[in-house]
């Protein structure tokens, strides 16, 4: 795999990783009441952040178990994320180094 192929894909996983994170903070947000979902441009970000996380986070809810109404899916998948990322540098500094 090409040095580019690799920063590509790094940085595709960076840029979801935050988005994954603005679905978080944003749900929370929503949660407590401090984003008003009445309003066209909040329900439209939501929409799309659940449109981009959903599909990934949809398989993790339905493997792991409930715990008291706490959704930790989100944090499997920031360690998922995380632990592919590093595998994926590593690789390719073993094989660019």
């Amino acid at each position: 795999m090409s040095y580019a192929m690799v920063k590509l894909l790094l940085t595709v996983i960076d840029i979801y990783w935050w988005i994954l994170l603005a679905t978080v903070v944003v749900s929370w947000l929503i949660a407590f009441d401090v984003i008003n979902m009445r309003s066209n441009a909040a329900y439209s970000i939501w929409k799309w952040l659940n449109a981009v996380t959903e599909p990934v986070l949809g398989p993790i809810r339905s493997v792991l178990p409930s715990v008291g109404g706490l959704d930790i899916s989100p944090l499997i998948l920031l360690l998922l994320m995380q632990f592919l990322r590093d595998l994926i540098a590593t690789s390719a500094g073993a094989a660019f180094g």
